[in-house]
Order: structure tokens, then C-alpha cells, then sequence
């Protein structure tokens, strides 16, 4: 089955890679125009196989509208260019979080499509504008189980094509086990993410980090569209770290999963951080100033924490690859 694979965000190159290695060689690739996710698919020799590729505008900031309209149309063009190249038509799109390809993609009384499967893959119940969009144009919705209906807007609750519910979080797709370091340095090592924002759900999420976040560690700056290492191999400084401090909620749950101790600082609600909390998971947040903990307590915590790691009962690590991967096999 001819697929159009959507590549909104660097998690979303990992979370998808292993499906388009498995795909076939007509298949196409939307990418989105962020620095860490053109490193990826340039650097992505034996990680990702080269496919025709279609570089969209991040649809943010200024004139937001304009590039919102201009990836339509694009992707329009695409996939009517892809039907007469004589590989066959595109059949299936799928993308995480992404719904303007899904819009781009379906059918209306003046225009025929032949993407009859539209697969939209989100964790992020805060979506609230890509879940509109998905409502309508979304043929499948994967969800995980920990999916918190209360904050999504109405979205499961509307949507009416077939639901897939993952038992696990993306991290545990693309991830796996690794092992940590067995003593913790003098001063400890931390990864550190700050995030640039301006995202679609960034407002009201961010906090800044306190002016004392970095007392006494030695810091590895991974900040979005600034870390200066190889991409694909993030997730091993995750592991090989002590810590991690960030902003990202996506880099946090990795880590957690990872099992280094991580400090989130963000005001953002997600179901798979109430999950990683219910796991046990290394995970501390601070939500910012009205945070009923306040933030010398979280951060004395999240200190003791780094030495603590040994004292972790590993955690079950759900085959949700597997679940995803039958899923999206052609039947």
C-alpha cells in the first residue's frame, strides 16, 4: 500500500521510522521545516530510506494562516502528482498530530481522493485545533489507554471513524531498555532542553526555568533547534546522563521512560505524564509559581533523586510497537 508519511517533530522521525523502513520504495514523505527534523532525514542513512520529499512551513507564529494554506495546497499538489507517476496512487496517509494532511487528503463532491485510510497518531490531548481538523478529515485515530478525555476538547468523544487504543506512550515504540551509568558524577552530568515556543499549545505551558535550575551540575545543552549533536542519538545522552532538566514534555517522558531522572518545568497536562507518575517513573514537575510544591522543595528533590536511581524497580515495557506495527501492516 503506497503510504504518505507526515514528519511534524523530531519524535515523530523516531516514532514513524521503523514503519517506513518497512514501507515500500513509491512511498512519500511530508517533512516539516525545523532544523532538528531536516538534520534527521539528512543524517538518516540506515535509520530512514531516502524518499521523495515534501519540505512544508511550520504553521506558526507569523502569518500562520498563509503557511497553514500554503502545506495544504502543497500536499494537495503532491499526492494529485503521485496518482499520475505511474507508481499508483497514494493510499493511505499517516502522520502523529498532523491533520492538514489528513484535510488535504480527503475526498469532496468536486474532488476524488484515493486515500481511503488517514491515520492520525496523538498523545496530546491539548491538540485542540489539529483535533477539530481530525474530527472531520481522520479516518483512524490512534490513542493511547491513558488518554485523558476530560482535557481533549470533545475529540474521542465526536469522532467517529475507527479508534485504535496503544497501551503504552510513543517512547515505547521507539525506544528501548538501556543502561544507565552505574555511579553518578561529582558534580552530576545533565542534559538540559530549553524550548524556543510559539507552538500551537505552547501558550500557557511554558515556564522558565528558575535562575538556580543549573546550580551545581554540569550541563549538555540540548535546547530545541539549537543541540549541536547527532539527532538519532538523543535518546543515548538521555540514558547516559544523570539527569535531565526540561521544558519539553515529549523529552521528558523519554527520559522517564529511560529511567533517568528528569525534571520537567512546565504547566502542561498530558495522560501519559499522569502515567509515567502512576508507573513510578523518575519524573518532577514544577508547574510554576502556582505550584502547590514549591520549587526549592521540587528541585531538592530531583537533586536526591540522581543518586536514588538504583533503588527503581524496572519498569514493564508494553509491546506497543507491536500493537502499532499490526495495526498499520496492509491487510
Amino acid at each position: 500500500m503506497r503510504t504518505c508519511w507526515v514528519l511534524d517533530h523530531p519524535a515523530h522521525v523516531r516514532l514513524l521510522a521503523p514503519f517506513l523502513r518497512e514501507g515500500t520504495t513509491a512511498d512519500l514523505i511530508v517533512a516539516c521545516e525545523r532544523p532538528e527534523v531536516r538534520a534527521m532525514l539528512e543524517q538518516g542513512d540506515g535509520r530512514l530510506p531516502r524518499r521523495q520529499t515534501l519540505w512544508v512551513p511550520r504553521p506558526v507564529g507569523e502569518g500562520k494562516r498563509r503557511k497553514a494554506l500554503y502545506r495544504l495546497r502543497s500536499v494537495q499538489r503532491l499526492l494529485k502528482a503521485a496518482g499520475r507517476d505511474g507508481q499508483g496512487a497514494v493510499e493511505r496517509l499517516v502522520g502523529v498530530g498532523a491533520a492538514l494532511e489528513m484535510l488535504a487528503a480527503t475526498p469532496r463532491w468536486w474532488r476524488r481522493s484515493a486515500v481511503h485510510q488517514r491515520w492520525y497518531i496523538t498523545d496530546t490531548e491539548v491538540n485542540h485545533l489539529a483535533h477539530r481538523i481530525a474530527v472531520k478529515a481522520a479516518t483512524h485515530a490512534v490513542l493511547p489507554t491513558h488518554w485523558r478525555d476530560d482535557l481533549d476538547g470533545g475529540f474521542l468523544a465526536s469522532f467517529q471513524g475507527r479508534v485504535h487504543r496503544l497501551d503504552g506512550l510513543h517512547g515505547h515504540v521507539h525506544l528501548a531498555p538501556q543502561r544507565r551509568p552505574s555511579k553518578v558524577s561529582n558534580p552530576p552530568r545533565v542534559l538540559v532542553r530549553r524550548l524556543v515556543g510559539g507552538g500551537v499549545h505552547d501558550e500557557g505551558e511554558i515556564v522558565a526555568l528558575p535562575d538556580d535550575a543549573l546550580d551545581g551540575v554540569v550541563t549538555t545543552v540540548a535546547d530545541e533547534n539549537a543541540y549541536e549533536g547527532d539527532p538519532w542519538t538523543l535518546d543515548r545522552e538521555l540514558a547516559t546522563h544523570d539527569g535531565v532538566i526540561t521544558q519539553s514534555v515529549t523529552l521528558a517522558s523519554e527520559a522517564a521512560l529511560l529511567g533517568t531522572p528528569t525534571l520537567l518545568v512546565s504547566a502542561a497536562q498530558r495522560g501519559f505524564l499522569d502515567r509515567l507518575e502512576r508507573d513510578g517513573a523518575p519524573l518532577f514537575r514544577w508547574r510554576g509559581e502556582g505550584d502547590e510544591e514549591p520549587w526549592d522543595s521540587v528541585h531538592a528533590r530531583f537533586l536526591a533523586g540522581l543518586h536514588l536511581t538504583d533503588a527503581l524497580e524496572p519498569a514493564s515495557w508494553p509491546d506497543a510497537r507491536g500493537q502499532l506495527a499490526d495495526w498499520l501492516t496492509p491487510r
